[in-house]
This record gives C-alpha cells, sequence and structure tokens, in this order.
C-alpha cells in the first residue's frame, strides 16, 4: 500500500490495467472519495479504500487490481444521502462464521 498522504484532490484513478476508475475528490480516513461529477462515476460519489493504492506517481494514483476489480468493490454515496457499504460487504461473513440471513 502507498502512502496516502501522497494522494491530493483532482488525481486520476487508474487500475493496476490502465483502466481509468475515478478521480480523487479527497482522502476521508482509509477511503479515497471519488468526484461524483467524473463521466465514470454515474453522478455519485463512489468510495475506494486506500489499501487498494498500490503507488502514487506522476500525478495519479493506480491501485493494486484492474478497474473492473476497484468498481466491484467501491462503496456508493448518493447524493444527499450516507455512504452505503458495497453488496459484497453487507453479505460477507467471516470465515468459519455460521451468519445467516441479509
Amino acid at each position: 500500500m502507498a502512502d496516502s498522504t501522497h494522494i491530493q484532490e483532482h488525481m486520476e484513478i487508474l487500475g493496476s490495467d490502465g483502466d481509468h476508475v475515478g478521480t480523487v475528490d479527497r482522502v476521508e480516513g482509509a477511503r479515497i472519495k471519488l468526484t461524483r461529477t467524473d463521466p465514470a462515476a454515474g453522478g455519485e460519489h463512489h468510495f475506494i479504500h486506500v489499501d487498494s493504492v498500490d503507488a502514487v506517481e506522476d500525478g495519479k494514483v493506480r491501485l493494486n487490481r484492474t478497474g473492473a476489480e476497484a468498481r466491484d468493490e467501491w462503496g456508493v454515496e448518493s447524493v444527499g444521502g450516507p455512504a452505503s457499504t458495497t453488496l459484497k460487504d453487507e453479505h460477507r461473513a467471516e470465515a468459519g462464521s455460521a451468519r445467516v440471513g441479509p
């Protein structure tokens, strides 16, 4: 994981495959908030965990996963609404647990 203190507003975020994922709005704790005005955002703020960052160089944030994987994992915050977890996170049980239900 790269040092998140080097992540700056308006940096482009790229997957490990070079695919455009979004544009940095700001870092909020352990999450990178993406701008909702980026064409890839669909009008919503998305969040990527800083553990997904492989490198910050040449004014870009490069992830340790492909663009498609990053979009599959990101959290969403609708305009005027609270951040939500991804569907995967809501239904993920810890290893060895017998979690049942939504």
